[in-house]
């Protein structure tokens, strides 16, 4: 499915999210910032958006990580045309096996994937396994809006407007269709910091963005 949508991901992107997505790496970059991180690894990395936008504040080097040999291709391409080249390792990887050794990485991140592994913890494990000890970890993910009035329009657009909008632009009915289905069934707020709890991280947080649209999950190995 993504790889068939990857040539007009990051279109979509911009057009759906009407920009804000751009918003929303700025602010995980500026937690990555405070942490300071010599190395880190983006999982689910897709077209590379993050983990290009985190080379800006992490100075040594950076893997993304991705499934799809599609998103990947595009996100080799956007490394290749940027200053952090030479800094950025994309490789194709399972999130759920990763082929690092434990502690390998001072922080780990990822974008809007989580709610994509087959098994969220089996994921948040190896996440937590190749991060060094008092490492973080930054969790960037949509989320389900607390107000009432609000979360009304936000579904309206999310459940009939986006997939139609997706389909029409990228051809793809499934992958605008099965986005709303997955953010619904993924478990937000408190329900995600207890399964970062449970896979081993502590003092996690989480930042609301927008609204409650999407939210930013923060924890320390």
């Amino acid at each position: 499915m993504f790889d068939n949508i990857s040539g007009r991901y990051d279109a979509l992107n911009r057009i759906l999210s009407m920009g804000i997505d751009i918003r929303w790496r700025n602010r995980v970059m500026r937690e990555v910032a405070r942490q300071a991180p010599n190395n880190l690894l983006d999982v689910a990395t897709g077209t590379g958006d993050l983990v290009l936008a985190l080379a800006k504040v992490v100075p040594g080097p950076l893997v993304g990580l991705d499934l799809s040999p599609g998103m990947l291709e595009k996100g080799k391409q956007k490394v290749q045309r940027s200053r952090f080249h030479a800094r950025i390792e994309m490789m194709v990887g399972d999130s759920e096996n990763l082929p690092f050794e434990s502690d390998s990485f001072d922080a780990v991140s990822v974008a809007f994937g989580v709610r994509n592994f087959e098994n969220l913890e089996a994921g948040l494990a190896e996440m937590q396994r190749v991060t060094r000890p008092g490492g973080m970890v930054y969790v960037l993910e949509f989320s389900k809006p607390k107000n009432r009035l609000f979360s009304k329009v936000y579904l309206t657009y999310f459940k009939h407007v986006l997939p139609r909008l997706g389909k029409l632009i990228s051809g793809d009915a499934s992958a605008y269709t099965y986005l709303p289905e997955s953010v619904q069934a993924f478990p937000d707020g408190d329900a995600f910091l207890a399964c970062l709890h449970e896979a081993g991280y502590k003092e996690g947080r989480s930042i609301p963005l927008t609204g409650g649209i999407a939210t930013l999950y923060v924890a320390k190995k």
